[in-house]
């Protein structure tokens, strides 16, 4: 199915790769600013489309004592900036459906975290501000569900929405990515592919006395480039100058040294891919 709308001045779904990244979280103004301005100079020199994505607020942590982030008015004011200053479309996520109206007064895309994406009022409040949607997939949830969380979407009269893989639970404390998924959910919606949380180990480390999610950063390119072969329209990371020091995500981040060079790569996949289905 071929489906593509506008995201501010990017065209998603058109064929050519997007990129959405940024920190997981918030961790200030300065940090947000500096992040923004690092990813969109290496995004810009490769002519890549590059939305901005941090959390104001991480309501799903493991620990009650974990970082969440600045909260809905600095952390929008904070993206604000970024918006006005970067001059560059931002995406966070919303976890109540009371918080939609004044997150979409801000941001260019409105994203249902994946522990969220069969909440269905959720999903309709973030339709109703005719924001563009991009819905995770759930760790529990299997490609074909998706479908349904779209359709609520749709039903609620907005056709702009978008759908991020970002693995399927494989026991515990694991991740796994079922490439097919990219296929199944594309017949239905744009794809967007998170190459960071597909690597993430949940819930299996430790910061002193509170659990945290691990990581296995070394498979980022791995499975990026799997999935661009495999045929997406995006690609989600969270990106980090200094990953052991992020508040939040630092153990499946990548290092923002480390994002030209994985850019380059999955261009010139897509760029073999492009060539072989103009091949008559």
């Amino acid at each position: 199915m071929a489906i593509s709308f506008q995201v501010a001045d990017i065209r998603m779904g058109s064929g050519s790769l997007l990129l959405i990244a940024g920190p997981c979280v918030i961790e200030s103004e300065e940090h947000a600013l500096f992040m923004a301005e690092v990813i969109k100079g290496v995004t810009r020199s490769l002519n890549f489309p590059f939305i901005f994505k941090a959390s104001y607020d991480k309501a799903n942590r493991t620990s009650i004592r974990s970082y969440r982030g600045p909260g809905l008015v600095e952390g929008l004011r904070i993206l604000k900036k970024v918006q006005d200053e970067v001059h560059v479309p931002v995406l966070t996520d919303v976890h109540e459906a009371k918080d939609v109206p004044k997150v979409a007064e801000v941001v260019d895309v409105l994203q249902i975290p994946a522990f969220l994406c069969r909440q269905t009022d959720l999903i309709v409040a973030a339709a109703m501000t005719e924001r563009v949607v991009n819905i995770k997939k759930g760790q529990f949830a299997s490609p074909w569900d998706m479908r349904q969380a779209v359709e609520k979407c749709r039903t609620a009269g907005n056709d702009k929405v978008f759908v991020t893989e970002r693995g399927a639970s494989f026991g515990y404390n694991n991740l796994v990515v079922d490439m097919r998924s990219l296929a199944i959910m594309r017949k239905f919606a744009p794809v967007v592919f998170d190459a960071t949380h597909s690597v993430q180990l949940p819930s299996a480390s430790t910061d002193g006395d509170h659990a945290v999610s691990g990581g296995q950063p070394e498979f980022i390119p791995v499975l990026a480039r799997a999935a661009v072969a495999a045929g997406v329209d995006g690609l989600f990371l969270e990106v980090h100058d200094k990953p052991k020091e992020a508040k939040s995500d630092g153990a499946n981040a990548l290092e923002s040294t480390n994002l030209r060079a994985l850019l380059k790569e999955l261009l010139a996949i897509n760029g073999v891919l492009a060539n072989v289905h103009n091949t008559p």
